[in-house]
């Protein structure tokens, strides 16, 4: 009895103060045009990266590393020879491994071994490509891995492309603004949609090892998208 004495009071204090708060107003989110924006900037890439290398087979482990090491000495000192700058190049993999006799029952004997050692060109003068890759194929490089090109100043180019995609977001929202009978108003929010930069990378066929092969560098394509979300009010 004495429980249910205690528990009525605290049920109407509870009920009270229920009745007497103030009702939290709902957070209305203000009308608003929300649209995308694309800018899209081609320019020729300016800079080309190489990936070469010189793989030695012999019997022996030493004889590997050592027939390796020769060959890419004499590319290192080709590529010097052609005015490449030391800080333009660079070793990237360096492997030595044995070889296996093909297609035996039972344990597989080592019959060789294979010394690999690749070396990135950086180059600033992508007319250049062709004629260092003749250089690298006549100094006994024999596993040309691939061509990369890139643009120096492509910072700069995606911000360019970045005023563009605004502009492009404002043409639209003002279009529907017209046709919705609205004024449009200050930008509420700003996003960009995914990572800027290049959709497309010129690059050469992987494992191409041909001297003076003609090379064609393309373009590079820098992209932005954006989400912009303007306020909207009665057309005056």
């Amino acid at each position: 009895m004495s429980l249910m004495k205690h528990r009525a009071p605290f049920a109407a204090i509870v009920a009270a103060t229920l009745l007497t708060a103030p009702a939290r107003a709902e957070s209305v989110p203000p009308p608003m045009i929300t649209v995308s924006g694309e800018a899209t900037v081609l320019v020729a890439p300016d800079q080309a990266q190489i990936d070469a290398g010189v793989t030695s087979d012999a019997r022996t482990a030493r004889e590997a590393s050592d027939a390796n090491n020769a060959a890419m000495g004499k590319v290192l000192l080709a590529l010097k020879g052609a005015g490449i700058a030391e800080k333009d190049y660079q070793t990237s993999r360096l492997s030595l491994q044995p070889q296996y006799a093909p297609n035996r029952a039972g344990p597989t004997p080592i019959v060789g071994y294979r010394g690999s050692n690749r070396v990135t060109i950086r180059l600033h003068d992508v007319t250049r490509v062709a004629s260092v890759i003749d250089t690298l194929v006549g100094a006994g490089a024999n596993d040309i891995g691939g061509i990369g090109f890139s643009v120096s100043n492509a910072s700069k180019l995606l911000d360019e492309a970045r005023e563009q995609a605004i502009a492009d977001a404002r043409r639209k929202a003002e279009i529907y603004a017209r046709a919705a009978g609205v004024t449009l108003g200050a930008p509420l929010g700003i996003s960009e949609q995914g990572a800027p930069g290049p959709v497309f990378r010129g690059r050469m066929a992987q494992g191409m090892a041909v001297s003076a092969a003609p090379v064609a560098q393309g373009e590079e394509t820098l992209q932005v998208a954006v989400s912009v979300s303007w306020a909207i009010k009665p057309a005056q």
